[in-house]
């Protein structure tokens, strides 16, 4: 993805509380075991947003209507920021969810964790936590902020060491970290990709697999399974055609039923959120209710055995 667009992710990320009210190798070990055995198909609501803002439309303003949507297609849950802020706003998404047939799942944040005001990060991310467990969340899906350059090897120490502070605490809570990556995690051969997991323990620094982005970034899915497939936690779901990212989860570049194999073979953490996305070369030929039906089907079929 290019600067753009990785700016209007950023800037999505400042402003969804705004809008809606809500901010939204070997064998593998015991992880496994301890995920929900259930699998649970949800949606992140950041391909919505993209839909709804080409009708000029705000969807975090008519979230109501967007989890209608998503609960009529046969949803479980849907995906949105953790509000750090006012903190009261991850139980009022909770609520609404409960009030569509859903269920609180999972949360996505940002946070600079590689920096002197790191600690700062952690402690506003545990106190946060604390109100998502309550509200019976269960991940935390966590992008450390990109810095507009590669990060310095003290910087990535420093950034691993507050990983390893917010997963403990996590942990102690009663929820798991997922780390999530985009186009500058995995520069200079996926450097700080591998950094934050090589240099942290499974079980306390854990994998939010977005299947797409790592492909993108360079690591192809069967190698990021058989070294990390025991840390995924969760997992987000995209598609590309001759690299440019496709309206629905179908078949493409990715070959999902290779990952949905190795996934079911080792137990891995079964909760999936699709995520579509819109970029430049994106072809639109259906609602944004369609390709989320449409996507549905295809996860059940594919990893849901």
């Amino acid at each position: 993805m290019n600067s753009e667009t990785s700016l209007n992710r950023r800037s999505f990320l400042a402003t969804t509380a705004a809008a809606t009210g809500v901010l939204a190798t070997g064998a593998l070990p015991s992880l496994a075991a301890e995920s929900p055995r259930k699998p649970l198909i949800g949606s992140q609501l950041y391909g919505w947003g993209q839909y709804y803002e080409r009708e000029g439309k705000n969807a975090y303003a008519q979230v109501d209507e967007v989890l209608s949507a998503l609960r009529d297609a046969g949803y479980d849950y849907a995906e949105t920021n953790l509000d750090a802020g006012t903190l009261e706003n991850n139980a009022v998404f909770a609520e609404k969810l409960r009030q569509k047939g859903m269920r609180p799942v999972s949360l996505y944040t940002g946070g600079r964790l590689h920096d002197d005001r790191a600690e700062e990060t952690v402690e506003r991310l545990l106190n946060a936590a604390k109100h998502c467990k309550v509200a019976d969340f269960q991940v935390i899906v966590c992008n450390p902020d990109p810095i507009g350059r590669e990060k310095t090897d003290e910087e990535l120490k420093r950034q691993v060491a507050m990983l390893k502070l917010l997963g403990g605490g996590f942990k102690q809570i009663g929820l798991r970290l997922g780390i999530h990556h985009h186009t500058p995690e995995m520069a200079n051969g996926a450097r700080e990709f591998h950094h934050n997991f090589r240099n942290s323990n499974a079980g306390t620094v854990d994998f939010c697999y977005d299947v797409h982005w790592v492909y993108r970034g360079g690591v192809q899915p069967a190698d990021a399974l058989k070294e990390y497939g025991n840390r995924v936690v969760s997992w987000h779901l995209r598609q590309s055609r001759e690299q440019i990212w496709w309206e629905d989860l179908d078949t493409g570049d990715i070959d999902y039923t290779a990952v949905a194999d190795f996934a079911n073979k080792n137990g891995l953490a079964p909760l999936y959120t699709v995520e579509l996305a819109l970029e430049k070369g994106t072809k639109i030929t259906r609602t944004v209710v369609e390709n989320h039906a449409r996507s549905l089907k295809f996860v059940r079929q594919v990893f849901v055995t």
